[in-house]
């Protein structure tokens, strides 16, 4: 070959390695304005879900720029889930906070016509799980005292939860009630949209007990909220100030619910910003103040990110199908 041609041919060969490594570089950049939603309104799950991200994304360096917290409460993450499907596809900035209850309402096609398959599950980063509180000044302090009650008279005992009948509060209650053998079609539910207007009625006795999350429950005694965790839905007792309380099962009750929490982004989100998120969380996660974060707000290790909770996210919604059914909850 002549010279001069190869000498082009390894220019425009190098000019291409400049141009390929310029276009890595700028879609690894830090995306703009990020943001977080919670589907929710302030002060439950979804609330602290964010707030871990926020604080720990720039705790650890993995995000330059201060990322807000927007609320878009409604169904219990169906409205945003509607919202980044369907108008907001490709927001490479914006992450949606989800749990496992989300993955729940999922299974039972709550979310609308979209499902498990329709957003990209990006990164979890703890796990929570469920709980049964009263107020501080209740009459029952312990589980078999308030299922007792519940067994005697159903219609005198009514049980808060955030989320609708199905949802994953509402499924602790149910599975609780079943394990005492109470009908759960018996049950007197009031749903909310969160766990923050769930025990502002609890507080003012609209209701009596709240099946509620753990971490939330940790954060409000923490904030000197008047409530007492009868027990955990834990197959062991959890580390920490909520040592104390007994598991369900120690009380006579085999029921384990734990509430992953995560994020998705859009279905459109390119590869090179979805992996700019999986990168994030995973330096975060990986930072030893991050445990410490998360320990604040009550949750214990779960960390899966990209194809890894990706698949995990698909089977649990499948197994969540299979229980919802098993309640008569599925659409026939």
């Amino acid at each position: 070959m002549h010279t001069s041609l190869k000498l082009r041919f390894a220019a425009v060969a190098a000019l291409g390695a400049i141009t390929l490594s310029l276009g890595t570089a700028q879609a690894a950049e830090e995306p703009r304005r990020p943001e977080c939603i919670a589907p929710a309104q302030p002060g439950g799950g979804f609330d602290l879900t964010c707030r871990l991200a926020t604080e720990g994304l720039k705790q650890s360096g993995a995000l330059k720029t201060a990322m807000r917290i927007v609320y878009m409460p409604g169904g219990i993450g169906a409205v945003a889930y509607n919202n980044i499907v369907a108008q907001h596809p490709n927001e490479p900035g914006t992450i949606v906070a989800f749990s496992g209850g989300s993955l729940l309402n999922l299974a039972q096609g709550k979310f609308g016509k979209y499902n498990v398959n329709d957003v990209r599950w990006l990164a979890a980063i703890g796990t929570d799980y469920g709980v049964a509180v009263v107020r501080n000044d209740s009459p029952y302090t312990d589980l078999k005292g308030l299922m007792d009650a519940f067994k005697q008279d159903p219609t005198k005992i009514v049980l808060g939860a955030g989320g609708t009948v199905g949802s994953q509060d509402w499924m602790k209650a149910a599975l609780t009630a079943k394990a005492a053998g109470v009908d759960f079609k018996k049950m007197r539910f009031v749903a909310f949209e969160g766990g923050g207007e769930a025990v502002t009625a609890l507080r003012g006795g609209h209701i009596q007990a709240y099946m509620g999350d753990a971490a939330e429950a940790f954060t409000m005694l923490e904030g000197g909220a008047p409530i007492r965790v009868l027990a955990v839905f834990n197959d062991q007792r959890l580390p920490g100030k909520l040592n104390t309380v007994p598991t369900a099962k120690e009380q006579g009750y085999d029921i384990v619910w734990p509430i992953i929490r995560g994020f998705y982004v859009g279905p459109k989100v390119s590869d090179s910003d979805y992996q700019f998120w999986v990168d994030a969380f995973n330096k975060t996660t990986a930072a030893p103040e991050f445990e410490k974060l998360r320990q604040q707000q009550g949750l214990f290790p779960f960390n899966k990110t990209g194809p890894e909770l990706d698949a995990y996210v698909k089977n649990q919604v499948k197994q969540y199908g299979e229980l919802a059914d098993t309640f008569g909850l599925m659409k026939k």
